[in-house]
Parts: C-alpha cells; structure tokens; sequence
C-alpha cells in the first residue's frame, strides 16, 4: 500500500468495427470502439490499467484531458488515494480551473473514469483481492446491430441459441416498418419464451417513442433502451407511465454521466431497469452509489457493457452487486458484446449464458502491449495500412 505513482501515461487506441458495421445502431450509424487507455507504474514495479470507452473521434480530446489530470496523480501513494477516496475523486472532478470542462457531464469526466479504473485496478493487484463468487446471467446484442443483413442477424441468432443464449436485444429506431420486420424476425427466430429487448439509442422525442414502442409492443419486449434524449428525465418518466400498460419497462443510464441523475430518474420512477456503465460513470466510485440507490428503490440494475473493454470491467460491479447489495437475480441480467476481447490480458469468460468470474486479480483493464501498439491511433499499424488503402483508392 506504500506504492508511489510515480507517472501515468494515456494512449489513444482504436479499432475499425466501422468497416463491419459492429456497434451499428440508430445513432451511431458507423462507430470505431475506441479507447483512452491509462498505465500507471509505481516505484516499486506493480501497475495499474483502465480505459474509458469512445467510439473513434474525439478520443484524442479524452486523452489530453487525462494527461491535464495526470499531475493530480503522481507523486501520491495508494495508500494515501485509498484511505480518502472521496477526497481523491473530488479532487480529479473538482479542480478550480478543469472543472468548467464538465466535472460531471463531460470530458473531464470520461477522463476521470479512465484514471480511477486504473486506480482500483492497481489496488486490487496490490491486495491480490477478488470480489467475486458466483457467475451472473447475460443478454446478447452481437445478434442484431442495426447495420447487419437479415442472413448475418439469422445466423448469429441459430448460433446464439445453440450456445445456451436466452435473452436478446435488437437495435431499433431508424425506420419503423423495418423495425416491425426485424423485431418479427428475431421473435421467431428466438420463441415465444425467451425475452427480447429493444434499444433506440436516443432517436426519439417522447411522443414519437411512445407511439413507436406501441407498433412494437406485439412482440413482447421486457424494455425499450434509451428512447429519447439521456438528459430527459421526465420525457422518461412520462414514456414509463404510457407504456407501463404494454408491459414495457423503460431502461436507460448508458449515456447518464453522474450519480444525481440516477437520482432523479429514480425518484421521478423514470426507469425501470437502471444501467449504470463502468466507464461513463466515475468508475467504482460513483457506481457504487447508484447500486445503493437502485437497491433503495428496488429498481433492478442490468448494465451497458461492449465497446472496448466494458464487459472486462463490469463483471467486476454485477458480481458485487449481487453479493454485497441486491443479493438477488430477479430481474438482473447484464449485456454481452462479443468484440475486440482478443486484445486484453484477462478477458471476460462467457460460460452458458453467464459472466463467469474473473480468476486474477486487478479489474480486467489491461490490454496486450501488441494489440495497444498496433491500434494506437494514427501511428499504429492498423492505421497506417487503412491510410494506405484509402491513399490508393
């Protein structure tokens, strides 16, 4: 616990999933999963990884955000972050001169994600601590991005079915007739049985989400994800309440950048799923604060995770909601991508169905050194060949 920081440094990493549509939805109609990705060494040799997720432009911002709060960081102990933790996150979100960036809403913000995430990873190396017993039901979204063909979506839905996969989402909100077609599509291909999930990633205004989930509403979604704006807390409120007759709950909390939102749209009974993200959020810090207050309300917490490295760090916060928090799997299950998990050192472990935990110690963040070198963008290998490429055309 004596570890001194001694430097942290930040890269911008990126990888193409643009080019096969992976992450494709209404709103995000070509996304790169990227990530600023943060080292920190200690004078006695033991590191420290995390990352906050973007999706390809703009990473370099996130990334000199993080060296602005780097001086924050070094020099100090783990034993000195640790023992005021509170005191060390408001110190990253609260400087006097950074904080108009967006202490709460902001660059700033995502920057301060990736620094805490290789905070409590070096912390848990250092006690070689595991807070997990016991694996934890998933929900696919591999199936059914928005960008994919009816014989690709077929396909990887007979496969997810053969792998023990129970609950589905479908990306939706473009084009409703379309939506009617695919959201048809997947209930026969997945049963009556087995729960599908809807996500419109913001591409609504509240009526408009209203009456579109209606259309839908024959094929039995458990949820509609992200119906219109983030920052529309009693948009949600009045699309829970016009849809709680269907049976469709509202879900939402991805793009829900701090704790007094959560707040806000619990108390306003808002959401009736909440999804917290490990990277959007002020890492474990503040996550924590919205379990304890999913669990006040007895909103169940089914978490966002994908992109880069979202599923390597989230296991570690549904395993321990479940075991020191809800101590329930009513209702619970958190999202799987399978993307892009072929480039960390310790990646997330899928067995039926469920997140199994993780066996080493750390939370999960570290990427390989090959892979971080060959997706750094632009210098990386990756990018200099689809420079190339695009030269040549």
């Amino acid at each position: 616990m004596l570890q001194r920081v001694i430097s942290l440094t930040v890269r911008d990493v990126r990888f193409q999933t643009s080019l096969e549509q992976h992450g494709s939805d209404a709103m995000h109609t070509d996304p790169d999963y990227s990530a600023a990705y943060v080292v920190i060494d200690t004078d006695c040799g033991l590191k420290g990884f995390g990352l906050t997720f973007t999706v390809g432009k703009g990473t370099e911002i996130v990334v000199r955000a993080v060296d602005a709060l780097a001086g924050l960081v070094v020099g100090k102990s783990l034993q000195e972050i640790v023992s005021d933790f509170r005191g060390f996150y408001r110190l990253l979100t609260s400087d006097g001169q950074m904080r108009w960036l967006g202490p709460e809403k902001g660059v700033i913000h995502l920057a301060t994600a990736a620094v805490l995430n290789a905070v409590w990873d070096l912390w848990a190396r250092a006690e070689e601590d595991q807070m997990l017993k016991e694996g934890y039901p998933a929900y696919t979204t591999s199936c059914a991005w928005l960008g994919y063909p009816d014989q690709q979506l077929k396909q990887l839905c007979t496969d997810a079915l053969e792998g023990g996969w129970t609950k589905f989402k479908v990306k939706v909100g473009a084009d409703l007739e379309d939506d009617i077609r695919r959201c048809r599509l997947i209930r026969q291909m997945i049963g009556p049985n087995n729960t599908l999930m809807i996500d419109a990633n913001q591409r609504w205004d509240v009526d408009e989400a209203i009456s579109w989930v209606s259309r839908l509403s024959e094929f039995k979604p458990l949820w509609i994800e992200e119906p219109t704006s983030p920052d529309d807390i009693l948009g949600h409120a009045a699309i829970s309440k016009a849809l709680a007759p269907l049976g469709i709950g509202v879900a939402t909390g991805e793009q829900c950048a701090n704790r007094v939102m959560f707040k806000q749209f619990l108390q306003a009974s808002a959401l009736q799923f909440v999804q917290i993200d490990s990277c959007r959020l002020g890492s474990v810090n503040e996550n924590l604060a919205v379990l304890l207050m999913a669990h006040k309300f007895k909103v169940p917490v089914c978490p966002h995770a994908g992109g880069v490295g979202l599923c390597e760090l989230v296991q570690h916060l549904i395993l321990f909601d479940y075991i020191c928090v809800s101590a329930s799997l009513s209702d619970r299950m958190c999202e799987y991508v399978d993307h892009l998990h072929e480039h960390f050192v310790n990646p997330v472990v899928i067995q039926d169905a469920h997140y199994m935990p993780p066996k080493d110690p750390g939370y999960s963040c570290e990427m390989l050194e090959s892979s971080v070198q060959r997706h750094q963008y632009p210098e990386g290998e990756a990018w200099k060949a689809a420079h190339e490429q695009m030269t040549k055309a």
